[in-house]
């Protein structure tokens, strides 16, 4: 019988303190990736590119309008502006990979793709489609943050199911209009009333009106 009450008071003691760990570690960095900043082939630099150059994400991002996933670029979309013969910094040792990637090397066929690592990485069994969200007035730093200000891309945001909840459960004050571009850092909606009556014109325009639909789990689970 003593040993019976021990086992229910360590367990009583036990059970809350280990609840409250999962519960920690479940809404904490380690578990979301916040601040994931792996290490390139490349060093390539948004802040420069995107930021400094005001060079377009679609630019590199060509496919974010019209497909789930925003394609990562070849390398002749980097030769563009890079080649041997009249690129920038066509001599750099930072950019040696790209060039033996995309002219080859003794121990590289020409046209290799680059072994980017990818950062903002979701589990296999969530869904997600950057066209639908992109043309629906959601904008690259909802989910990217500031990425124009990034020397080294890192996840800025959780990615995880509740995040994504917070949007879908009120989607109006994330929303853009059509004629400001999804990759502007630095727009932001009316506050007060405007941006309220913004929110919910958008909604409309957007022809996002059932808020439990978009909250089904068959939404990202597929």
């Amino acid at each position: 019988m003593n040993k019976l009450r021990i086992l229910v008071g360590l367990a009583i003691l036990i059970l809350p303190a280990y609840a409250g760990v999962v519960v920690y570690y479940g809404f904490s960095p380690l578990a979301t990736d916040v601040g994931y900043a792996p290490v390139q082939p490349i060093p390539f630099s948004h802040r420069l590119h995107a930021g400094e150059l005001g060079m377009d994400c679609r630019y590199c991002h060509t496919t974010v309008e019209h497909a789930a996933f925003a394609a990562i670029p070849p390398t002749a979309t980097c030769i563009n502006c890079h080649s041997q013969q009249y690129g920038i910094r066509k001599a750099s040792e930072k950019l040696a990979v790209l060039r033996e990637a995309f002219y080859g090397s003794e121990r590289v066929q020409p046209g290799m793709p680059i072994p980017w690592v990818k950062v903002h990485d979701l589990p296999d069994y969530a869904y997600f489609d950057h066209s639908a969200h992109v043309n629906r007035g959601v904008g690259c730093v909802e989910c990217h943050g500031r990425i124009d200000r990034m020397d080294v891309v890192y996840q800025a945001k959780p990615l995880s199911m509740g995040w994504c909840l917070e949007c879908h459960r009120d989607p109006g004050p994330r929303l853009r209009p059509r004629d400001v571009a999804p990759t502007d850092m630095l727009w932001q909606p009316p506050e007060g009333p405007a941006g309220a009556a913004l929110a919910q014109q958008l909604l409309k325009e957007y022809n996002i009106r059932d808020i439990n639909y978009m909250q089904s789990c068959s939404i990202c689970h597929r």
